[in-house]
């Protein structure tokens, strides 16, 4: 008898949160149980450890879903879990072994993120990373309305030093597992090229480029995202 669907879990990545599934979420509709986590973004080990504290909750069979540093802590996440059944990328880190999100998306030029973000000391250590709101449209979600890109900007969840400097430790589970990749070509926290890189060694099952396509794509181009998702879910029923 083969598996049930699997249950997809999606992650959000740094300054957005979990409402930003919701396009998606409204796409999949019914037909496919789904999830929006809510990321903590304080280090890759310890939201890795609460993404499996959700998928042990499910108690089935699950599809993780990651956004940008999404792609970090599901990467880590699904390493030797068996009930993960796939991965899929949106416009996302795909890590190997000792690679940050940091390293990564300065792998090639074209990241214009560094220059938005402001900080600020957190009493837990060391300090936290928000993108300017005055910046937030332009870098982000560019492709986005006025008025989403307002709301994004104010209800964005910051991400610490830590979480973008963490690195992915064991072997990434993207080469045991079935992966599935899309991305904008527009992305101007992770370039395009170094999207193209990741998915390449990853050798993924489905790969999808989305031309105009902003960092926030889950929000702007949210059927493509589904798309991207539906086939995974199909490509492991």
């Amino acid at each position: 008898m083969p598996d049930p669907q699997p249950t997809i879990v999606l992650v959000h990545g740094a300054f957005a949160e979990s409402a930003s599934w919701n396009g998606v979420l409204e796409r999949l509709g019914a037909a496919y149980d789904s999830v929006a986590v809510a990321n903590p973004l304080r280090s890759v080990a310890g939201d890795a450890a609460y993404v499996r504290d959700v998928v042990r909750g499910i108690g089935g069979p699950v599809l993780l879903v990651g956004h940008s540093y999404g792609g970090m802590v599901i990467t880590q996440a699904a390493a030797g879990d068996t009930s993960v059944r796939a991965l899929v990328y949106v416009n996302a880190f795909a890590p190997d072994t000792d690679e940050s999100a940091m390293t990564l998306s300065a792998k090639f030029p074209g990241s214009t993120l560094a220059d938005t973000l402001v900080q600020y000391p957190v009493s837990t250590g060391g300090n936290e990373l928000a993108i300017g709101q005055d910046q937030y449209h332009a870098q982000f979600c560019a492709d986005s309305s006025d008025d989403v890109a307002v709301l994004m900007a104010r209800t964005q969840r910051p991400i610490t030093e830590e979480g973008l400097g963490g690195k992915l430790t064991g072997d990434p589970a993207w080469r045991s597992l079935p992966s599935w990749f899309v991305f904008g070509d527009a992305d101007k926290n992770i370039p395009a090229e170094v999207h193209r890189f990741m998915a390449e060694r990853a050798n993924p099952r489905g790969q999808r480029e989305v031309v105009g396509g902003s960092h926030a794509m889950a929000v702007a181009r949210p059927g493509e995202v589904a798309e991207t998702i539906i086939e995974a879910v199909r490509g492991v029923s």
